[in-house]
């Protein structure tokens, strides 16, 4: 699959690899990128294009995104995996910072009261920045690649103590009666 954009570079329809081969033989085509393979059209066309429907799975770990048209036949598939090393990497580079400012500095005053950074309300953890960012990063790529008419995001939440008991669901209070109820520790479980 080969996808294509117009000659004003809007996204069209994809076409199979002998058009697309041909188009670029006839010179009515050039490649603008090679990955994925992506070529732009010389002349003017008729901007058809089928209503498209991007959906996303939004997850912890990984995002997994489809694009179908209204017979539901798949166009686009991927999955991308989230970085979870934020946390550790914002760890290490507080160190760095640590190191350099108790380096040489014995008559300087310590700097300790700039953090206004977390007390901002509305503010988000750097982990939730990049999950978010990531997310965005993937619709407008393929926004870019193809005629997205509608976005169908999925947000759920996830009980995996309901899956082990669906008593939970009616009665609250059995979220206290987990799995190690009765025992004194986990060794003991």
């Amino acid at each position: 699959m080969v996808f294509v954009r117009s000659i004003n570079n809007e996204p069209l329809m994809p076409c199979s690899n002998p058009i697309a081969r041909l188009l670029l033989k006839q010179k009515k085509a050039k490649c603008i990128k090679r990955t994925p393979f992506t070529i732009k059209l010389n002349d003017k066309t008729t901007s058809y294009v089928q209503e498209l429907t991007l959906g996303v799975d939004t997850g912890s770990g990984k995002i997994g995104s489809a694009v179908v048209n209204k017979s539901n036949d798949v166009i686009y598939l991927s999955e991308i995996e989230i970085r979870n090393d934020i946390a550790d990497k914002m760890t290490q580079r507080s160190k760095y910072r640590r190191n350099r400012r108790n380096r040489k500095t014995r008559y300087r005053k310590a700097r300790g009261l700039n953090r206004k950074n977390s007390i901002k309300s509305g503010r988000f953890s750097p982990t939730m920045v990049s999950k978010i960012n990531f997310h965005l990063k993937e619709i407008d790529f393929v926004k870019s690649i193809l005629p997205i008419e509608k976005i169908i995001l999925e947000t759920t939440t996830f009980d995996p103590h309901a899956l082990k008991n669906p008593k939970v669901l009616n009665n609250k209070w059995l979220y206290q009666k987990g799995t190690n109820y009765g025992f004194a520790n986990t060794k003991a479980y």
